[in-house]
Formats: structure tokens, sequence, C-alpha cells
């Protein structure tokens, strides 16, 4: 943080817009708004609810307390507050496992705590520290079945960036899914049918279990008793539904540049990015193994993926003028080394995410498969309409996700630690040391994620 700040005293990037917007409120402006900014103002409005109070018992000079150095200590306070919260995620989620020690949930904690994406952007003054903790908070409430005060979070959540709305919507699906399943094994009792699992099976298997969901969804009395339980989710997802009304989109500000598209394939960079940052879990011989011996007793089924996969690499590629304009971000490096190199290459992927995909929905099998199916939605719906390639976009699906997998080996969390150190190491001496100027500009540039 002290590093960050002796290099780079000034805003950069989009701190640019964040800063003096902050600084606006911070000297009582609130009707001032930056047009270029897209998110709604809950990161500044709890800045100033941090740094006023500050200010007034420090003595500080509203100069200080308002200083770029200052608004960036703010998201200290919120990673801390991740740390605290994906501790007692771990805790609440795997609390059934009692072969798992203290030691390993401390261990995941620092893990998650250090993921690249998101540790990078707890030094830099922008929306994601604070995004994550009101999100996870709004997650552990509903997980403790406290659903007013989880939906009240996570209308703080959507204050700092309205994708998060969606994961309003998967703390309403923990619900549905947990009330699914319950239901869904009585059934199973009631027909003593012992080959069909809750969990995982044939093709078969699955058309039943959509079948048993229509069934259960259209019944009033089932509604009824949903909707008694998440009504405080719904009343939040109305409000964004008035809000997308009377606003006329999703994007506050710039919406030239945030347009919603379906752009498919970011489901495939996604599973790509979970399998890199999560390769001791997923990139074992094992599951390799496991993998092939899955491709070659399902060849049909795997055909027919890979051919949709093709058609929606083929048909729903978009390429944001960001991606390729801007070569201060690592998506630019990614862009231009792995997928400009050919027009092929973008096809040839198709196995790597397949493999990603099968590896993915692996680890999270020990889940019920009504909370995987509410999962994939949520992911599909903050994911899909992104046209920009942007790692910060796949922060939140993937602490969700790692969250729920099974504890791996000690020896597989400690690899993970260390890759993770590498990555941080490597991003932090780029940043700060390797910078760079563009022709016709006397402003410093850094490579950042």
């Amino acid at each position: 943080f002290a590093a960050i700040n002796r290099r780079q005293r000034g805003p950069y990037m989009d701190e640019v817009f964040h800063v003096p917007q902050a600084q606006a409120y911070c000297h009582g402006r609130f009707l001032q708004w930056d047009p270029m900014i897209t998110t709604l103002p809950g990161l500044y409005l709890v800045s100033v609810g941090v740094v006023k109070p500050a200010a007034w018992i420090f003595g500080w000079t509203e100069s200080v307390v308002c200083s770029a150095g200052i608004l960036r200590f703010i998201n200290l306070l919120f990673s801390a507050g991740n740390f605290y919260l994906t501790y007692l995620l771990l805790f609440k989620i795997h609390q059934k496992n009692k072969a798992v020690s203290g030691f390993q949930r401390i261990l995941s904690t620092l893990t998650l705590a250090m993921f690249p994406t998101l540790y990078f952007f707890t030094f830099l003054y922008y929306t994601d520290p604070g995004s994550v903790f009101f999100t996870l908070f709004a997650y552990l409430m509903c997980l403790y079945g406290n659903h007013k005060t989880s939906a009240l979070l996570g209308f703080c959540g959507f204050m700092f960036r309205q994708t998060n709305i969606v994961w309003t919507v998967f703390c309403a699906g923990n619900v549905v899914a947990e009330k699914l399943n319950e239901a869904w094994k009585t059934e199973l009792q009631k027909k003593k049918d012992e080959k069909i699992s809750s969990r995982k099976g044939s093709f078969s298997d699955l058309i039943r279990i959509l079948q048993f969901l229509i069934d259960y969804l259209i019944s009033p009395k089932n509604l009824v008793t949903l909707t008694a339980l998440t009504w405080p989710y719904i009343i939040l997802v109305t409000v964004f539904f008035v809000f997308v009304f009377i606003n006329g989109g999703i994007v506050v500000g710039d919406r030239s540049s945030h347009e919603a598209c379906l752009h498919f394939p970011q489901l495939f960079y996604f599973l790509s990015f979970t399998v890199i940052f999560s390769f001791p879990h997923l990139l074992t011989p094992t599951k390799i193994r496991k993998f092939l011996l899955s491709l070659r007793k399902h060849p049909v089924q795997y055909s027919l993926i890979a051919i949709i996969s093709l058609f929606l690499i083929w048909k729903f590629t978009y390429v944001h003028k960001y991606l390729l304009a801007d070569n201060r971000h690592y998506t630019f490096y990614v862009w231009r080394k792995v997928f400009q190199r050919h027009e092929l290459v973008k096809y040839v992927l198709v196995l790597v995410y397949i493999f990603a995909g099968w590896s993915f929905a692996d680890t999270l099998k020990s889940k019920s498969i009504f909370w995987i199916l509410m999962y994939f939605v949520c992911l599909l719906a903050v994911t899909v309409p992104q046209k920009l390639l942007e790692f910060r976009y796949f922060i939140l699906p993937f602490l969700i996700y790692r969250l729920n997998i099974p504890f791996p080996s000690l020896y597989r969390q400690l690899l993970e630690l260390a890759f993770y150190i590498v990555v941080n190491a490597v991003t932090f001496y780029l940043f700060l040391n390797r910078t760079f100027q563009w022709p016709n500009s006397d402003e410093i540039q850094r490579f950042m994620w």
C-alpha cells in the first residue's frame, strides 16, 4: 500500500473518475456527477461515511482526508472485512466436514484473500473490494437464514455495481434449491427408486429432474411457500427493475462503451480463467484421466457440446474497442498473443473449454443438482451480457465457486497459495517498476489487471 502511494500519488486509470467524484461528495456536492462513471455511488457514500468522522476525530484537514491515499485506504478496510467473511463462509459451508482443521480453513481464507485479481485492486480506489464485501456478507446472512439482512446487504452491493443484483438472485436461489432438494428426496422415497440420484446421473435422469422442477414450480402452493421465504429478495429485484425502467438501462453515465450483448464465449473465458487460478484442484492427472474416460464413454454428447460451442464462438464473439486499444491491461496481451495469432485459434481452444467446463462441474458434484443449475444460471447472467473481456468481472463468480468446492489436500492448498503469491509479486513488480509512456504523452503508464 505504501509503495503504491509513493510511486503513484495521483489517481490512475479509473481512479481518474472515482477520486474526484468522492472528493466532490467530501465537500458536500452530492448533486455533482461525472457522466463517465457507470456505477451507482455506493463507494463514494461509504467513503464519505468513513473519512468524515475520521477527519473530525483526528483533526485532519480537507486536503488530507479526501486525498487519493486515504480514499484507497477504504479498500484496505474492505479487504480486512473480506478476509473475515471468507473465513466465516468457509466455516458455514463446510461445517459438516469434520475432517477439515482450523489451520486448513485459515490457509484457504488467506489464499482467497490473495486471489490476484481482487488483491491487486485492494490498493487502488476501485469498486471491487467493496462490491465483494457486501456480496459475500449478503451470502453469509442468507446461509444463516437472515434473509431481510441479506437483501439489505444485497442492496448495498447493488449500489457498488449493478450486476451484483445477480448475486441477490443467487441468495434467493439458495433458499429455492434447498426446498427443491428436500422435495426431490421425498419424491425419490415415494417411488423407492434408488437408481436416481439428486446429484448426478445420466441424461434421462436430468430430464426427470427438469420435469420435476417444472411440476414443482407450477404448483401455486409451492410458489406461495417460496415467495414467503424469499420476499426480501423479490422486493430488491423489483426495485432493480424499476431502476432499469426509470434509468433506461442498467448502466448509469457513459453507456456507449458498456452495451449489453449475448457474448457467449465470455463463459468459456471464465472457465479457462478458473482452471488457471484453481489449477491445483482442476488440472490433476486423476481429473485428466477421468475426463478422457468420460470422453470415450460419451462421444455423442461431447460431439454435440463441441458443435454448439463452435457455433457460439463463430456467431457470438465480440471484441471491445478497449481490448484492442489499451495496452496497459493484461487482457490486451492475452488477446493479441493468443486469440489474434490466427483466425482458427479461438476454435481450436474448444477442447480446452470443454475440459475446463467438465472439470469445473466435476468439482461441484458434492452440491445438489438444483444448486448447480441455479449457480450456472447466475454465472451466465453475470458473464454473458458483458462485451468487454475484463478479469474483474470474474472475481465474484470465481470466489463463490471456490468457496463451495470440497476442501483440497494441504499440499494442493499450499501450491495454490504459492502460485497466488508469485502472481501477485510479478503483478506489483510490473506495476511499480516497468512503467512506460505513450507517444505524444508525458504521463507515466503502468501495467495492471
